[in-house]
């Protein structure tokens, strides 16, 4: 795996600059997610999808410009269905997304660690989702228990995800 052109940041840095945050503008996903696109460390604006094992929203996001920002999925955590493959992993990292952070599952795991953006999901399931054109994008979303509000920024590298209401300053 590799990195993208992000800035310079370690997530384990900004949770020590951040611990005592009671404020909600930093924030910290747990470590359920696991790493499957070929981007390791990946950061940008974020972009909302909340959809409940039909991933048509998805695939109308990375069909979009990405411009470097992170597609983060509320999917409910189903175990059950996969919301990104293979093919809209690799329409995503052609279309510029920095990376997609998904709470449920994905498919086509070997093809989405050829893919040159960062892929993180709960899981690999093998049965993809049905397509009835459900779902609501860019309003706030929980995952795993966070809160995520589109125009945030995450922050993702080994260590794990980390949100903030503001970019980083060079």
């Amino acid at each position: 795996m590799t990195q993208n052109a992000s800035p310079s940041f370690a997530t384990c840095d900004l949770c020590d600059i951040h611990k005592n945050d009671s404020s909600g503008q930093f924030r910290v996903l747990p470590p359920v997610f696991r790493d499957f696109g070929g981007i390791l460390k990946f950061s940008g604006p974020v972009v909302t999808v909340k959809c409940f094992e039909d991933n048509s929203l998805v695939k109308a996001a990375v069909d979009s410009p990405g411009e470097g920002r992170v597609l983060v999925v509320d999917g409910g955590a189903s175990l059950r269905r996969a919301l990104l493959g293979g093919n809209l992993g690799a329409t995503a990292a052609k279309n510029g997304w920095a990376g997609v952070v998904i709470d449920g599952c994905v498919r086509d795991v070997a093809e989405l660690a050829q893919c040159s953006t960062g892929i993180r999901a709960l899981a690999a399931m093998p049965l993809p989702t049905e397509k009835r054109q459900e779902g609501q994008q860019g309003l706030a979303v929980q995952v795993q228990g966070v809160w995520v509000h589109p125009g945030d920024w995450l922050y993702a590298d080994e260590d794990g995800m980390v949100l903030m209401a503001s970019p980083l300053t060079a």
